[in-house]
């Protein structure tokens, strides 16, 4: 009974030593990388940086670029032991007096998983409201930077006849909202800039009826207000003959439908009436 017991113990200890650093080692994998965040409240002096790394023995360098690429802000900071770790920006100098995207970088080292960056807008000295987070941390341990997508800026096309309505909304209601539109060959046929009101709506219309419309096709209408996925948006819509084809849309879709199926269903019925009787 004792040699089977000392038989049992060893096996378990040898299935532990063994297992242990394949389990030390996921455990590591689950933490490679790590995660921006800039949160700003619109009107603020003040940038609030926090994130999160996987590698807490090493600080995090933060660097803070202007819209003309110079560096106007360098901090270094210390994770806690848990990994996470936490700065603030004060944006209330000189060197933060041009208007535009400030691009602020987290770096731990050369790897791609370990250099992260974000954009915060400042207009006049101070911020617009900002929570933008981009992360590079993988349960997998695969890596690789995955940005948090937030919808900035949306655009809605209603189009009929020889006028097509442009409208949405945005969180950067100071600035203005550039319409482009091009023809189906890649040729731009409008241009327009529309100002959104305080509550950051937007509203504009084009007129189809010009020479420069001529060309029959699909048409691209792209709303942008910064070189950035958030703030582009694009629509297509079809035009015949300088109007707007109208899409095909449910509710047609539906008549469509019903009226199919009362084409059959009188259909039957007719074959039902022409059977002889017996």
């Amino acid at each position: 009974m004792n040699y089977h017991k000392g038989s049992i113990t060893v096996v378990l200890l040898t299935l532990l030593v063994m297992l242990s650093p394949m389990m030390s080692l996921q455990a590591f994998a689950a933490e490679q990388g790590m995660t921006l965040m800039a949160t700003a409240s619109a009107g603020s002096n003040t940038i609030s940086i926090s994130g999160h790394t996987g590698t807490p023995s090493k600080d995090v360098s933060i660097v803070v670029t202007s819209p003309n690429g110079n560096i106007v802000t360098v901090d270094q900071v210390t994770p806690n032991s848990n990994g996470d770790y936490m700065t603030k920006i004060q944006t209330n100098s000189a060197l933060w007096k041009q208007d535009g995207l400030y691009k602020i970088t987290a770096q731990q080292s050369t790897a791609l998983m370990y250099t992260l960056s974000v954009q915060v807008e400042i207009v006049g000295g101070t911020t617009v409201e900002t929570s933008v987070v981009q992360s590079s941390l993988d349960s997998l341990g695969i890596g690789g930077v995955t940005p948090t997508p937030i919808p900035r800026l949306t655009m809605e096309v209603d189009a009929g006849g020889t006028t097509i309505t442009i409208s949405g909304h945005t969180d950067r209601s100071s600035i203005v909202v550039s319409i482009v539109v091009k023809t189906p060959s890649g040729n731009i046929v409008t241009v327009d800039q529309v100002t959104p009101n305080s509550n950051g709506d937007y509203m504009t219309k084009i007129q189809t009826n010009s020479a420069l419309w001529k060309q029959d096709g699909f048409y691209t209408i792209t709303a942008q207000q910064a070189p950035l996925s958030a703030y582009t948006v694009s629509s297509q819509v079809e035009i015949a003959r300088g109007a707007v084809i109208p899409e095909f849309g449910t509710v047609a879709a539906l008549i469509l439908a019903v009226a199919i199926i009362s084409i059959i269903a009188v259909s039957a019925r007719s074959r039902l009436n022409v059977l002889p009787k017996y």
